[in-house]
């Protein structure tokens, strides 16, 4: 088992850096057992789960330490009162557009999420049956990975659907690097993982009070 990468501990919550290809909760089956839950569980004895990231995913995964914690978390990530930013490497030359940006230079995409039930896992766009799905983006840098014009973006997700960030930036014609599920073969190939990390959690200490800001900064 690989060493815990521990960012935040306190009597209450641990805050941990997940590394990607990483299951945060088990799978099915006895090669998917292996997962950040059972190892912290296993480290510090009394770690519970508040939410997750995909296995793709790297980046902060908060644990609570206790029942009660876990539900005020948990209500914290329901009420939209945690607020996320992820980093990731998305194919083309990405443009934002002063016309539709916030003051802060966000950019919105809202469009609807539903599952993809003939081809599961995947979820697709769907205006019909789809849940309401929110997420700002923004432009950090632009650049080249393996010949490929690629764009550096923020991404900060006002709704925690799955799939969520991925599905949106390919709907924009933007698909994550080494992104299996949503990225054509060329965008797929350009990276050896999927180029998507939580970089920033901000929230408040649901026994303190205090603001919580914790940030890992991505491996690419």
């Amino acid at each position: 088992m690989s060493a815990l990468n521990c960012v935040y501990e306190d009597e209450h919550l641990l805050v941990l850096d997940k590394p990607a290809g990483l299951l945060c909760v088990p799978g099915r089956g006895p090669d998917k057992q292996d997962c950040l839950s059972l190892r912290a569980l296993r480290h510090f004895g009394d770690a519970l789960v508040v939410h997750r990231l995909d296995q793709a995913t790297s980046g902060l995964v908060i644990m609570a330490r206790n029942p009660g914690v876990q539900r005020q978390l948990g209500q914290a990530f329901a009420e939209r009162r945690v607020d996320k930013r992820y980093i990731a490497v998305v194919a083309g030359d990405l443009q934002a557009s002063p016309e539709t940006a916030d003051a802060g230079g966000w950019q919105l995409i809202d469009l609807p999420i539903a599952a993809d039930w003939e081809r599961r896992p995947l979820r697709v766009i769907d205006p019909a049956a789809g849940k309401s799905s929110q997420t700002l983006w923004r432009v950090l840098a632009h650049a080249e990975q393996q010949g490929l014009p690629c764009t550096r973006v923020l991404l900060s997700p006002l709704t925690g659907r799955t799939h969520q960030l991925r599905l949106h930036m390919a709907a924009l014609g933007h698909a994550m690097l080494g992104d299996a599920l949503y990225a054509d073969d060329a965008v797929a190939s350009a990276s050896a993982r999927l180029l998507l990390h939580a970089t920033a959690l901000e929230l408040a200490h649901p026994i303190t009070g205090a603001l919580l800001c914790l940030n890992s900064a991505p491996g690419f």
